[in-house]
């Protein structure tokens, strides 16, 4: 996504409906940030505009949507709403390309990833994760993306466990971790330690 990367053509030649018959390919996108601050929610803003452009610049595509979910883990498929919206839209034969800037973003946990893709491939809907270059219809596709999709996992468990290891040594050492961001009448200083607001202490 970024300007300075040259763009590598998607093949669409097996993602057609009808070569005789050409239509516009139903492309949709499909774009995520786990947090639910402000910096990731401006961070889906941009994704959302960059695939109306991005499919807008390809004349044989029309879009259909963009399923952004905000704040959600890649790791659990059950609660990312938008997403499993998108598969219905698909099961529905509503969409025959599903962009997605990588891997990690369309999701994290292997096993639930690729049975996605495989339900897509048996009706013929490409999946085309961009940073990778992927297309699912390729005959690579899957072997690719099976690889890369265990890494991904396997950096998201790496980065669950570092992150409690850490809340861990810093309960040892009596450091009380507390969310202030949503916390009336108490804030941290400079030292992190918990101080009173005065106007919201009443």
């Amino acid at each position: 996504m970024n300007g300075h990367e040259e763009e590598k053509p998607i093949k669409i030649t097996e993602i057609a409906p009808n070569p005789k018959e050409p239509k516009k390919i139903r492309a949709a996108a499909y774009v995520r940030v786990s947090s639910d601050k402000d910096a990731a929610f401006h961070s889906l803003e941009a994704q959302e505009d960059y695939y109306r452009k991005y499919v807008a610049a390809h004349p044989e595509w029309e879009l259909v949507a963009v399923f952004s979910d905000n704040g959600i883990s890649g790791t659990d498929m059950r609660k990312r709403d938008e997403f499993n919206r998108l598969l219905q839209d698909c099961e529905a034969g509503k969409i025959d390309l599903v962009l997605t800037k990588s891997i990690s973003r369309f999701a994290r946990n292997t096993p639930d990833m690729l049975n996605a893709i495989r339900k897509l491939q048996a009706k013929k809907i490409a999946v085309y994760f961009e940073k990778e270059h992927i297309n699912t219809l390729e005959n690579t596709g899957e072997m690719l993306v099976t690889i890369l999709g265990s890494q991904a996992q396997e950096e998201s468990r790496n980065l669950s466990e570092n992150t409690h290891w850490g809340i861990v040594r810093r309960f040892e050492n009596g450091e009380v971790i507390v969310n202030c961001s949503r916390f009336m009448g108490y804030t941290r200083n400079e030292d992190g330690e918990l101080e009173i607001v005065p106007e919201e202490a009443e």
